[in-house]
């Protein structure tokens, strides 16, 4: 068992570790202690360290540094990410590969310092402009982002696109043991620009935009095949199947658990991938369970985000006729006793599905 470490401070050593040499970014809370780590760090490693005077310049250096085939970090908080979004659009039609933090805090505008999931719609959807998916990892412990961001940087290079570990403001600010995987061998992307490429003027209006798509798009279509994650457990025989990620995914575990030892027919399937989301978990669903009474996702923004990709799946596989219910608890960790609670109404009608 490793050291009691802050999470914002895990995850940033465990970029040092995958072999980020570069970090671009500026502070906001609360995601600052990542940044402020990695500038005491960084040079003790031998490595680059910058503070912009903005996101928005912030996320041009790491197209920079990523164009020359250099791994590279950045980090923010919810309206930090949405002024990165022209440069993460750009990087996408370039295939520049990245690594983005996200510690999620409440919004809208500027929001508040609390923790929660308000990013979903924009991170799974591409929040720029342009047809792009970034994948988006999602761990509900200290221990899981650590191996999360390690494993990020190889993705990112795999597919040459964007990876963010979105966390929370709880998930980055407490802290849990966990330990370190090894340092690796820094390696510089061969593709990458190294000063002598001689750039020449493409025309822009004569660009074969079908094409350049349908590379994209099969691109994309691997992603979504290949990277799909998720934990499910109880689904076989589950009349009732909890979907949440992150910090309330860890809580509705422990709930499920609580619930079935009191003979109640629960499951539940927290995604890792937020995209690709994982459709699989529903495909295996579908096949085995035919006692389905409902899905409940869980979820903390106002109304409910990520409850229209399990309506959505549900459907694809067959499961169109389940009704789909919607906790969504605003802010923070929701509560056992909330939680419990709140089953107890679906199951007596109090609370009507969202689909």
């Amino acid at each position: 068992m490793g050291d009691m470490v802050k999470g914002n401070i895990a995850m940033a050593e465990a970029a040092m570790r995958a072999g980020a040499e570069i970090y671009a970014g500026y502070p906001i809370t609360p995601s600052t202690e990542t940044m402020e780590y990695l500038s005491g760090r960084m040079p003790e490693l031998g490595r680059t360290f910058i503070q912009a005077e903005s996101e928005l310049a912030g996320i041009n250096i790491v197209m920079g540094v990523s164009a020359c085939g250099h791994r590279v970090l950045t980090a923010s908080s919810g309206p930090g990410i949405s002024l990165k979004q022209e440069g993460i659009s750009y990087m996408n039609q370039m295939n520049f590969p990245a690594v983005i933090l996200n510690v999620v805090r409440w919004g809208n505008g500027l929001g508040a310092l609390n923790g929660a999931q308000t990013d979903y719609h924009r991170e799974t959807r591409g929040g720029g402009n342009g047809d792009y998916r970034n994948i988006i990892l999602c761990p509900s412990t200290i221990q899981e982002g650590v191996d999360l961001m390690y494993e990020a940087f190889d993705i990112a290079e795999k597919y040459r696109c964007i990876v963010e570990i979105m966390t929370e403001s709880g998930l980055g600010q407490m802290m849990e043991p966990c330990d370190y995987p090894e340092f690796r061998e820094i390696k510089r992307c061969d593709w990458g620009l190294d000063g002598t490429y001689k750039v020449r003027r493409g025309d822009f209006l004569g660009r074969d935009l079908q094409k350049e798509s349908d590379v994209y798009i099969a691109k994309v279509r691997a992603m979504r095949e290949n990277e799909q994650r998720w934990e499910a457990l109880y689904t076989e025989d589950a009349e009732y199947v909890f979907v949440a990620f992150g910090l309330p995914g860890r809580a509705v575990e422990g709930i499920v658990q609580e619930l079935r030892a009191n003979g109640e027919k629960v499951g539940f399937i927290r995604p890792i991938t937020a995209w690709p989301y994982p459709e699989k978990a529903f495909a295996e669903l579908a096949a085995k369970n035919k006692n389905l009474k409902g899905f409940i996702s869980v979820e903390t923004n106002g109304e409910g985000q990520m409850v229209d990709d399990v309506a959505l799946y549900a459907k694809r596989y067959g499961m169109g006729s389940v009704p789909v219910y919607a906790l969504a608890y605003v802010c923070d960790i929701p509560k056992d006793d909330t939680l419990k609670a709140d089953f107890a109404r679906i199951k007596d009608g109090e609370i009507k599905e969202v689909y």
